[in-house]
């Protein structure tokens, strides 16, 4: 459950008809009655969002679109952790994690036996609470232990995800901010009904049982946390330049010694001050009727009474006139972030942040784009605004190139602020900005989703819609004279505060420490009255679309290049990808020549000026050179198609070698090559491809120091010269038939009589996992992170189905058997899956994959408890047949739209399939039995070798233990990156 904060652009503006942005239309608030229900809407509304107040005081928000037969949903509550008690910060966040676990009508098999048994942990945890001798606290906790397992003996664990699993479910979560917490669902259309009567009961009364199980996963969350460089970089950032305020007073996952000392009786009260329907909002988007659903959602929630909320008083900050610096260290490469303060998300001055934000860094054209990334001056740097409710901050972050300093890097930054103050920017880089945020307005909320998650974080920050539709037209009467006041009334060169990220070791670390948690019952087979309730609603079944490769995708010709276009009947966007079924398999430096490109001009025009050219016409480009693929990919509004593939073409085929910029390119790769050899990610990801293919892997297939010296301008250009060159496909998806695209392209994609083939392929062949082995590799960090990889046999499309609905019952989900045995019932890790994966072609071996990250000291505990799923696969007929459910109603509510009917027409080709296997799966995967499943687990895991992937510090992982699981074998980081 993620609870970090989602960078909330508050300037993106909703879009439903789709059909562009209509600049200078009137956004007015009016009202409206329909069905008996009053509700506010504002006029030229592209996402017809509907605004209700119900009797209690809840808010309702329905933005209605017919596209998908899916809703997205978001129940917010308007508090996060800057209202957690001070002296129980992390509690709104771990209170989130509750919400999961039912109330006295589901989650529970028998009540009244259960709280008994809850009252006496409730009363233990407050004696604990106030406890301070570590004896008596371990005592306490000792009996606390022992009544849990006695109370889980009545309680049935994620009943509240196998009820949203069995309506075909996606995405179920819920993540806490600074001031949102909020639980999420995108569920097909016709289970509306049933969603409602199990979130009206969720919010009842929740019942806090199996806490302390559940409480060990926030302590493994933590514990993520203290690995997380980049986190406690804004902790820092936050905590200096908010002294006075929550957001740098309190952290969302809370103190260690919070996280310690938890209350139950203060979990409650919490619970009973901020969950109120005056608090909190329920906001929808997708295929439903809003007359019929506000009606729906009101006799679901009317039991709800309002009541007053805390006050809650918004600390000022005094004005910083000196700058503030801190430093933060650890494993990850140095960095610098710098934040300004400005006024909160409901203010004028909050929405011309991200006007701020667009001309510092917009990807394309922005000063810090221009002249910082583009001109290779550091390895990387942006900026963003990060609006909130009191306040908001302007971030920028830059990351130094080979001996740079982060002062340096600072005064880089510094430099384009600035600029900004002093006006030395484009004339017509506003109107610019402007051009591209009508463009995102439509391409940002094509689906949904984002459509509901715009809504959302409007009502949970209090920003007023009117305003968010309105932004166009304000940032577009700007002057440069208004741009340069505003930066030096906020940007000024002494009220910033900077972090600075250190490598080395962070001194101030204290973990979690490991509680004895004894298992506890997870009862799968129970099912409660409620749920069984629940699914013996009606509901109207989705009658699913599959897609014809045959019918779906206009095929057509340009000279010898295949031409597979879809229409766009949406809106004005269009894209257009060229593709090569080909990549650094064939050539080592084609990725190299993809991102050279960015830093190229021609004989007429400099890479600044062609980037400038690309952002005015609200279109990009971007070259992508995978393994086995490449893709060159362009994008747009309809008005720019002949313009931005013209321009493009002009530059791929005209660029000129620039031997300074190569040098700096080089310099700069050596640099992140050298940083990737401190990120655990990239280091872990490296371990898998050597499990996978040995010594010689697609991961370390890279040129090497001495092959990356003596590269040359010209051989990078002469590549890029020579792409169109070869053979490949053109894929379209906008307004155009196919014919169109090939009348438009033919004067502009001029091809060769004969198209040629790409260099010979690299092979790498999967290799036999034939013994145990560890793979490890040292990374100073407090957790473990372990992954089980095992190579199976070549792809076979008969055994789809059985792969779909063993992966939905096994590891793929909350309400999983690893879930529930790992995290639910053991408590030995925040993170825990596994799955069966199908090649991506059909030359390639399916994949067994496990994964757990988990204190270091529970390293044992957890490779046994996945090793013991492996071996022998639980069963339960009621999560088989949830699965089973869930898996069928997931498919037949699901749409393959746009551009992804040509990608899967692709994929398709890859493993030798013709049809949609999604159909497949649909009619064969309900008439699977359990003895399928197992079979299944039997033949392709259990009593199998593995090779085990483990990125871990050697200080706290001990090499006796490693040697339990198979051969081990310590790889050096030249070994993992191959320089």
């Amino acid at each position: 459950m993620n609870f970090l904060k989602r960078i909330t652009i508050v300037t993106s503006i909703a879009a439903a008809s789709f059909t562009g942005y209509a600049y200078g239309q009137d956004f007015q608030w009016k009202e409206a009655t329909s069905n008996g229900y009053t509700y506010k809407y504002v006029t030229n509304d592209p996402t017809s969002a509907r605004y209700y107040k119900l009797k209690n005081g809840l808010t309702v928000i329905l933005s209605p679109t017919k596209k998908d037969p899916r809703i997205q949903t978001f129940i917010a509550t308007k508090a996060g952790s800057k209202t957690d008690p001070s002296d129980h910060t992390g509690l709104a966040h771990y209170l989130e994690h509750m919400l999961f676990k039912g109330t006295n009508k589901f989650g529970s098999k028998d009540w009244a036996k259960e709280k008994p048994l809850l009252d006496q942990i409730d009363a233990l945890y407050e004696k604990y609470n106030q406890t301070k001798d570590e004896a008596k606290r371990k005592e306490i906790y000792k009996e606390i232990d022992r009544i849990s397992g006695e109370a889980s003996k009545f309680a049935i664990a994620n009943e509240y995800d196998k009820m949203m699993s069995g309506m075909g479910a996606d995405g179920t979560n819920a993540f806490t901010s600074f001031e949102q917490t909020v639980y999420t669902e995108d569920i097909p259309a016709n289970v509306a009904d049933k969603f409602l009567a199990v979130q009206a009961e969720r919010f009842r009364e929740p019942v806090l049982r199996l806490f302390h199980t559940e409480l060990e996963a926030v302590y493994e969350e933590k514990n993520r946390g203290l690995d997380n460089d980049p986190r406690k970089v804004y902790e820092a950032m936050f905590a200096a330049i908010f002294p006075n305020n929550n957001y740098g007073k309190q952290t969302t996952i809370g103190t260690v010694e919070h996280l310690k000392n938890p209350s139950l009786k203060a979990i409650r009260e919490y619970y009973n001050n901020y969950y109120v329907p005056n608090n909190m909002g329920v906001i929808m988007s997708g295929d439903f009727n809003p007359d019929e659903m506000i009606a729906k959602i009101d006799r679901a929630f009317s039991y709800m009474k309002a009541k007053p909320v805390p006050e809650y008083k918004v600390a000022q900050e005094k004005p910083i006139t000196a700058p503030i610096i801190r430093e933060v260290y650890g494993p990850n490469p140095e960095n610098i972030t710098i934040g300004f303060r400005f006024p909160g998300a409901t203010t004028k001055d909050a929405r011309l942040l991200n006007l701020i934000g667009s001309m510092l860094t917009n990807g394309q054209a922005g000063l810090i784009d221009l002249d910082l990334v583009k001109k290779q001056k550091l390895l990387g740097a942006y900026a963003f605004p990060y609006v909130l409710k009191d306040y908001s901050v302007l971030l920028l972050q830059g990351n130094p190139t080979e001996g740079q300093s982060l002062d340096e890097v600072k005064g880089l930054l510094l430099q384009e602020i600035d600029k900004l103050r002093k006006g030395e920017f484009s004339d017509d880089l506003i109107q610019s900005i402007v051009n591209n945020e009508k463009k995102n307005v439509i391409q940002k909320y094509e689906k949904y989703t984002s459509r509901a998650e715009s809504l959302m974080d409007e009502f949970t920050s209090e920003i007023d819609h009117q305003a968010t539709l309105g932004y166009i037209d304000e940032i577009s009467k700007l002057t440069k004279k208004d741009i340069m006041d505003f930066a030096s009334k906020y940007l000024q060169d002494n009220n910033y505060v900077a972090v600075y990220k250190r490598k080395g070791e962070d001194k101030n670390i204290v973990k979690v420490e490991k509680p004895a948690i004894t298992p506890v019952s997870v009862n799968r087979e129970d099912q409660s009255e409620f749920l069984k309730n629940i699914e013996k609603m009606p509901e109207e079944a989705i009658s699913p679309v599959w897609l014809n490769f045959d019918k779906d995708i206009a095929k057509n010709k340009l000279e010898s290049v295949d031409v597979l276009s879809v229409k766009n009947t949406d809106n004005e966007l269009f894209r257009v990808y060229y593709y090569f079924d080909a990549g650094k398999w064939n050539n080592k430096i084609l990725p190299l020549a993809a991102e050279y490109l960015q830093y190229l001009g021609t004989k007429d025009k400099s890479s600044e000026a062609i980037s400038k050219e690309f952002y005015k016409l609200a279109s990009s480009f971007n070259v992508s050179a995978g393994n086995e693929e490449t893709y060159v990919s362009l994008e747009g509004l309809n008005e720019s198609f002949d313009k931005t593939l013209a321009l493009f073409e002009d530059l791929i085929k005209n660029c000129q070698p620039d031997q300074k910029a190569l040098d700096a390119y080089k310099a700069r790769l050596k640099k992140s090559r050298a940083n990737a050899k401190q990120n655990k990610g990239a280091i872990m990801s490296g371990l898998r491809s050597y499990a996978q293919y040995g010594p010689q892997n697609p991961f370390n297939n890279v040129l090497s120091d001495a092959e990356l010296d003596a590269l040359k301008a010209e051989d990078l250009v002469n590549v890029l010269h020579d792409l169109f060159n070869h053979k490949h496909k053109v894929l379209y998806y906008g307004a155009k038939s196919g014919n169109e695209v090939v009348a438009s392209l033919t004067p502009i994609h001029k091809l060769p009589a004969t198209l040629k083939d790409m260099p010979k392929s690299k092979t790498f062949t999967q290799i036999p996992t034939d013994k145990n082995k560890v793979l490890f590799a040292h990374y100073d960090m407090v957790q473990a992170e372990i992954f089980w990889v095992r190579n199976g046999e070549k792809y076979n499309s008969s055994i789809t189905p059985t792969v779909s609905l063993f992966n939905n019952y096994f590891g793929g989900g909350m309400g999983s058997i690893v879930f529930q045995t790992i995290r639910e019932s053991k408590a030995l890790a925040y993170s825990t899956y596994s799955y069966f994966s199908l090649p991506s072609k059909k030359e390639d071996k399916d994949i067994v994959t496990a994964y757990v990250g988990t204190q270091a000291d529970k390293f044992n505990e957890s490779t046994i408890a996945m090793n013991e799923l492996l071996t022998t696969l639980p069963k339960s007929d009621q999560l088989f047949e949830t699965a089973k459910s869930g898996l069928k109603k997931s498919i037949a509510a699901e749409r393959i739209t746009q551009d992804g009917i040509i990608f899967t027409y692709l994929r398709a080709q890859k493993l030798g399939n013709t049809m949609d296997m999604r159909k497949n799966v649909y009619e064969q995967a309900p008439k699977l039995a359990f003895t399928d499943i197992n079979n299944f687990h039997d033949k392709e895991m259990k009593g199998k070798n593995y090779t085990y992937c483990l990125v871990a510090s050697q200080d706290k992982v001990k090499e006796a233990d490693m040697q339990k699981l198979g051969e081990v074998k310590k790889l050096s980081l030249n070994e993992i990156f191959g320089y």
